[in-house]
């Protein structure tokens, strides 16, 4: 049968090492952000007022392929970060910012809504969520130069962002998983605790192998 299970989060928070851990642990098909084709982000990041329209737009089509793309995928997928976080997030940041003007805000989400109406949402979502220090200690481990250079005050709107959509979504079944001291790659507790959450969700359709 098949299913879906969407993972969702700030940047840092460990969305790519959850569908690892499912790909691993279940088989699951991962599927994941495509963010380094975008040809607009040389601009963006040079003058973002100018570009952050065609930028988000790109993300937006980008993540309406790979949503069609999974869509058709057979058996249960994966999906590292989605393209509700795209639009309620990451474009609404960029618009309360004032680097996306109303005019192009609306045609931004004229197109986010026809989208959702062709989509099929997620069976589970997987919400990820850490402390301010811990997403700013984790990007800086991982150093990607863009990461680094992002400042608080806008990991701090995101994290507000994130907050207020995750509370609001009703498209799916939502599982909340706090990773500040979650370790579910290392500790046998965590791990069995993390899987049984996950498979109380969607029973039938993961078979729990060997931990």
């Amino acid at each position: 049968m098949k299913r879906s299970i969407a993972i969702a989060g700030n940047m840092g928070v460990g969305k790519s090492t959850l569908v690892e851990f499912l790909a691993r642990t279940y088989g699951v098909v991962p599927f994941y952000e495509p963010n380094d084709d975008n040809p607009y982000l040389k601009d963006f990041y040079r003058d973002m007022r100018g570009w952050a329209f065609q930028s988000q737009l790109y993300f937006l089509a980008s993540k309406f392929r790979l949503h069609q793309e999974l869509d058709r995928q057979p058996g249960v997928v994966a999906l590292d970060r989605t393209i509700f976080e795209d639009a309620e997030v990451f474009a609404t940041a960029l618009y309360q910012m004032r680097k996306i003007s109303k005019r192009d805000w609306q045609t931004y989400q004229s197109f986010y809504e026809a989208i959702l109406d062709a989509i099929r949402p997620p069976d589970l979502m997987i919400y990820l969520k850490c402390s301010m220090r811990t997403l700013k200690e984790r990007i800086r481990l991982r150093g990607r130069r863009i990461e680094r250079d992002v400042p608080p005050s806008y990991l701090k709107r995101l994290d507000r962002l994130y907050e207020g959509w995750i509370a609001a979504y009703d498209l799916s079944e939502v599982l909340v998983l706090e990773t500040d001291r979650l370790d579910y790659i290392h500790d046998l507790v965590h791990r069995l605790d993390v899987m049984e959450r996950i498979e109380a969700l969607l029973p039938p359709e993961l078979g729990r192998p060997g931990c």
